[in-house]
């Protein structure tokens, strides 16, 4: 009965630990995907800028542009 609850206490412990050890990779690998996120979002706010420039200056480039990314053919 004794090695019964040493046991328990020891997988409790051991479960604990474990949480401890995948909870602390979780926050690392959501902390470096919350990174990769911020870096996107600068470089989608950057793309949307200088497009939007670039459809001010010269509109045929931007349709060029548009056409290519979207897919839809471009007539010359």
């Amino acid at each position: 009965m004794l090695r019964t609850l040493f046991t328990v206490g020891i997988m409790a412990l051991v479960g604990l630990l474990v949480l401890k050890v995948a909870f602390g990779v979780l926050a690392g690998v959501l902390g470096v995907f919350m990174a990769l996120v911020w870096v996107a979002a600068k470089i989608l706010l950057v793309g949307a800028v200088a497009y939007l420039v670039l459809r001010i200056v010269a509109p045929g480039t931007a349709k060029r542009l548009r056409d290519r990314f979207t897919g839809t053919p471009t007539v010359y």
